[in-house]
């Protein structure tokens, strides 16, 4: 069983963690649009989400902004 620290808390996957992190935020239903994301301690710029490869362990802070008044 692979796993993910996410936001503080594990996420496990049967098989093995999603591929990019692209395709992490596509399996939980986030628009990237809205994100901004954080590995090992490291922002990832938006513009990488598609290619940045995820592994056992990474542990991974996602900060979402949302519109309002």
């Amino acid at each position: 069983m692979a796993v993910l620290k996410i936001n503080g808390e594990d996420k496990k996957f049967k098989n093995a963690v999603p591929a990019t992190l692209k395709n992490l935020l596509e399996l939980l239903k986030v628009d990237e649009a809205t994100v901004v994301a954080e590995i090992n301690g490291q922002v990832v710029p938006r513009g990488n989400f598609h290619n940045t490869i995820l592994q056992d362990g990474h542990k991974i802070e996602l900060i979402r902004f949302v519109g309002g008044g």
